[in-house]
């Protein structure tokens, strides 16, 4: 490729980016789950704009495109809640995706206020449960959904180092 990625913070001129490359991301799992109706798919542009004013969000570029993202805040009791993990079909399987849960993870508890993290997946994303405990997450708990969809939810306790299995 040539170039080198680059994670910061996105801005208010990354937000129609941003959400084109969420809708590309989320096809594989819309269609995983047999459900094309899933928020990431439906999310308004105005919804992704608030959530740039509101939380933390890095996206990943390769030059000037914006090639991977992630969203997180923190909540009143030290929850820090990392979503919409993305990352553009061809460059996945590279380490993006941890990289970028590292540094959210890293700027979102450089506050000192964060006790800990979590994020949920679907049951059948093996992908993105593989990456989660890769990177210290263990699940705490499921939800059903529907008779499609249990939703598990991952927990990490700040300041533990990820492993590499």
């Amino acid at each position: 490729m040539g170039m080198s990625v680059t994670i910061s913070a996105a801005t208010e001129q990354d937000a129609e980016q941003i959400l084109k490359l969420q809708y590309l991301c989320y096809q594989s799992e819309a269609e995983l789950y047999g459900d094309y109706s899933i928020e990431p798919l439906t999310q308004p542009l105005a919804s992704l704009r608030s959530e740039l004013s509101t939380g933390l969000v890095l996206v990943a570029r390769l030059g000037d495109e914006v090639v991977a993202s992630v969203r997180g805040t923190v909540d009143a009791v030290g929850v820090a809640h990392i979503g919409k993990l993305i990352v553009h079909p061809r460059m996945r399987r590279h380490g993006l995706g941890g990289r970028l849960l590292a540094a959210i993870e890293e700027r979102l508890g450089a506050a000192g206020t964060a006790t800990r993290f979590e994020l949920f997946t679907g049951h059948r994303s093996d992908r993105n449960l593989r990456l989660y405990r890769k990177h210290g997450y263990a699940p705490v708990g499921t939800r059903e959904i529907d008779d499609r969809l249990t939703v598990v939810t991952l927990t990490k306790t700040v300041g533990l180092l990820a492993t590499t299995a």
